[in-house]
């Protein structure tokens, strides 16, 4: 398992964690700051998930018109991590 930590740029959250096994799947995904309640369902309804599947869905979502999101961030931090 390897744990990975990113710190989103243009959003509320300051920090993103989370795991991928040896198959790219996510685990443990947790933000810092950000919509608290809404972070924590992205983080529940991932857990287990394909790492590329999940950031095909999430990219380019945005937030108040910043053209970035944290979930669009999260995205980022997989297409980092998995390439």
């Amino acid at each position: 398992m390897r744990h990975i930590t990113f710190s989103p740029k243009g959003v509320c959250s300051v920090q993103l964690d989370f795991d991928l096994d040896d198959e790219n799947k996510l685990h443990n995904v947790a933000f810092v700051g950000g919509c608290n309640g809404n972070l924590k369902a992205i983080g529940r309804l991932v857990e287990g998930h394909g790492a590329k599947e999940v950031a095909d869905i999430l990219r380019g979502n945005d937030c108040k018109m910043r053209g970035t999101s944290c979930a669009d961030q999260f995205a980022i931090a997989i297409d980092g991590a998995v390439s």
